[in-house]
């Protein structure tokens, strides 16, 4: 084999190494946009995994979640908040929530929490009924 034909078959199989490396990466944001979340099924998660910490009107050892969508994070009045969530910029849409209940660690590194939502249909039913306890948008 010609040391031209080596060097392109080396970069080809870099290529597809990279591409298979990311492609699971890809394809698992995807699933997790198109999922469709269970406002009954997420509030039987939220009170069976959330309500350890949280609340729906009241703060706890968790800040309260109702009216959470298009909330700045680190703005309920009345919870000590980690001064790196406080200072994340953060807004609450479905999106950050997901990434927050995926990793909240990994979105907001010195937050204190530390909890998290590996399975993405948890995520998007947790979502959908979290949202469904905020006002909705104005027209």
């Amino acid at each position: 084999m010609s040391e031209h034909r080596k060097q392109t078959f080396i970069g080809l199989v870099a290529a597809i190494m990279v591409i298979g490396m990311t492609m699971p990466v890809a394809q698992a944001r995807q699933v997790t946009e198109t999922l469709v979340g269970d406002m009954e099924r997420g509030e039987r998660l939220y009170r069976q995994r959330c309500m350890a910490c949280h609340a729906l009107d009241a703060n706890r050892a968790g800040p309260s979640h109702r009216g959470v969508f298009g909330r700045e994070a680190g703005a309920v009045d009345g919870y000590r908040y980690s001064g790196a969530l406080r200072d994340s910029g953060i807004i609450w849409t479905a999106e950050t929530l997901d990434s927050w209940l995926s990793n909240p660690t990994g979105l907001v590194p010195g937050t204190s929490m530390g909890v998290r939502t590996r399975n993405a249909q948890d995520r998007a039913d947790i979502i959908s009924y979290l949202e469904s306890l905020s006002p909705a948008e104005p027209d």
